[in-house]
C-alpha cells in the first residue's frame, strides 16, 4: 500500500510528518544536497497548507509573503490549497503558492 496523501492526513499525522519533512531536509542541507533540501521544504510548506483553512484567505486582499521580507502577493483566487496571483510590481505574472507561504494581511489604503 503507498503513503497517504496529505489531503488524507488528520491534523496529528501531517503534523507528524512536517516535523519528518523539517529534520530530513535539515539533514539534507547539511550534507550539502541542495535539491534534495528543496523538495523536502517544498513538501512541508504544502502539507502545512492543509492545516488551514483556505476560506480564511480572501480575493483581492494583499498578504505578506512568509520568508520573504518586504515582498506582498495579491490574491486573486483561491483554488484548493493554493492562492493565485501575483506579487506586488509583478502584475503581468500570475502565479499559484501555498496558502501556508502567505503570512499576515496588509493594510491597504
Amino acid at each position: 500500500m503507498g503513503e497517504k496523501r496529505f489531503s488524507e492526513m488528520s491534523e496529528f499525522e501531517l503534523k507528524s510528518e512536517i516535523g519528518h519533512l523539517l529534520e530530513k531536509a535539515r539533514k539534507a542541507e547539511q550534507l550539502g544536497m541542495v535539491n534534495e533540501f528543496a523538495v523536502l521544504e517544498r513538501k512541508a510548506v504544502i502539507a502545512k497548507a492543509y492545516l488551514l483553512n483556505p476560506e480564511d484567505f480572501l480575493p483581492d486582499e494583499v498578504y505578506e509573503l512568509e520568508g520573504d521580507v518586504g515582498v506582498h502577493f495579491v490574491v486573486k483566487y483561491i483554488n484548493g490549497i493554493f492562492a493565485w496571483g501575483n506579487r506586488t510590481g509583478q502584475e503581468d505574472s500570475e502565479e499559484g503558492i501555498p496558502i501556508s507561504m502567505l503570512g499576515k494581511k496588509v493594510k491597504t489604503k
